[in-house]
């Protein structure tokens, strides 16, 4: 039931990033103080939902739920808990999910870290980066999705990570490679 959770958090961070993508924009085209001033809370809004994504795909790889597809074939019952942790960006699926909640993480820094700035550009700017979210979690839920269920029957054990991914420099390098890539966007 918790990887629902995720699902459904999933799907209400696209619905926000959609509303981040025009609704401070066109606020910024035509002059709406009331349009673009919701570019920072939607902004934070996505924040909160994909790091609930984060957390529940964490807590699915750490309790073993081979329910989950991408848990099944990133993890094991005898894979150790920092590895089961990063597993979480160890596939394609994963990693699509990391690398937008690091493009929220951007868009919660711009809006708050921009208070100085004129908001019909700091409302582009965020309009700019809920695009990109929109697009991004929208692939993932057509595609990539890291919340598929296996059906009809879960296996007892997962495959595992792969072997070249079991490292330490595997914990630290990804999140600080994926926080300079995104952060140029």
């Amino acid at each position: 039931m918790v990887p629902e959770f995720g699902q459904f958090a999933l799907i209400l961070a696209f619905c926000l990033s959609l509303i981040l993508a025009t609704l401070p924009t066109i606020g910024a085209a035509r002059g709406n103080l009331l349009w673009m001033n919701f570019a920072r809370p939607l902004s934070a809004g996505i924040f909160v939902f994909l790091a609930l994504c984060m957390v529940i795909l964490g807590y699915a790889f750490v309790t073993d739920d081979f329910s989950v597809q991408f848990v099944a074939a990133h993890s094991n019952t005898l894979l150790p808990l920092q590895y089961k942790i990063t597993a979480i960006w160890g596939g394609h699926e994963g990693s699509f999910l990391f690398w937008t909640f690091m493009l929220s993480f951007w868009m919660l820094m711009v809006s708050i870290f921009s208070r100085s700035m004129p908001i019909d550009f700091v409302a582009r700017v965020l309009g700019v980066l809920g695009f990109l979210a929109a697009g991004y979690i929208l692939f993932m839920i057509a595609t990539s999705n890291p919340f598929d269920r296996v059906v009809p029957l879960a296996p007892q054990d997962g495959s595992d990570l792969n072997s070249a991914l079991q490292d330490f420099a595997f914990i630290i390098h990804p999140p600080t490679l994926y926080m300079g890539y995104v952060g140029f966007s």
